[in-house]
């Protein structure tokens, strides 16, 4: 049985940290493989929308610290263990598509950087957030730690960060960390990712690429119109304006 599970149902492909006994604790395995994963769903035509969740109780709590003495135990090993917890959160955001994260009890410190790793976090009322770097005497990602300062601003930030305060669900939604409290968080996922996965392909892709090079101050104008080309020289494109003339639900194929 694998650490990180996958199964797909339609356009909408979902990962589940499966390591339940352990809180869904991400070992160094499991950082490369959802970089690995991520990439591979961004390239797959037939993936419109990823969820993340965790098996049982919880979503993620955070890295598997047991592991810190054999994988984390130098300067050249932190280096290369902070690289591939970077390039997992990273490797979500450039997933073309829409990734939401559906939260339930502990999502913490690495945890915590998988969920702001994806475009969306609906949680349940129960759900607990954290980032308890400081108490570790460890410093949070670069990747993690920006996506922070994007998602709840400079003063929250650094309030998380040097508290390593628990933050409840309701106070997450209010200072932004979650956009949504549900009852079931999976399945409000899914009729998110439902709805966007009936969408443009090429839309939502050159959306999500200029949203995030904006935020990131790093996106050059030649971007966007690239990516508006893309789209307006696209079969899709052609058929969102014959199903509006004929006044019926489009079919997208992304290209």
């Amino acid at each position: 049985m694998s650490d990180i599970e996958l199964a797909r149902d339609g356009g909408i492909l979902t990962l589940t940290l499966n390591r339940p006994q352990r809180r869904n604790a991400m070992t160094l395995a499991m950082w490369h493989e959802l970089r690995r994963i991520a990439e591979e769903a961004g390239a797959d035509d037939r993936v419109r929308a990823l969820i993340l969740t965790g098996a049982g109780e919880h979503f993620c709590a955070g890295a598997d610290i047991s592991e810190f003495g054999s994988n984390r135990a130098d300067p050249e090993q932190t280096r290369a263990y902070d690289e591939a917890v970077d390039n997992a959160c990273a490797g979500l955001g450039e997933v073309p598509k829409p990734v939401i994260a559906a939260i339930r009890g502990f999502c913490l410190g690495g945890g915590t950087g998988v969920a702001l790793g994806c475009d969306f976090r609906i949680a349940s009322a129960d759900a607990k957030f954290g980032i308890p770097a400081a108490r570790l005497g460890v410093v949070y990602g670069l990747a993690e730690t920006r996506n922070l300062l994007a998602t709840v601003g400079l003063p929250r930030a650094k309030r998380m960060l040097f508290t390593a305060e628990r933050i409840e669900a309701e106070e997450a939604r209010r200072i932004g960390l979650v956009d949504e409290i549900a009852a079931d968080p999976l399945e409000a996922a899914r009729r998110l990712a439902a709805t966007m996965a009936a969408n443009a392909p090429l839309s939502i892709a050159g959306a999500k690429a200029i949203l995030n090079g904006l935020a990131a101050g790093t996106l050059a104008p030649e971007t966007a119109h690239a990516l508006s080309a893309r789209a307006a020289e696209s079969e899709d494109y052609r058929e969102g304006r014959t199903a509006f003339l004929e006044k019926r639900a489009p079919v997208f194929r992304g290209r």
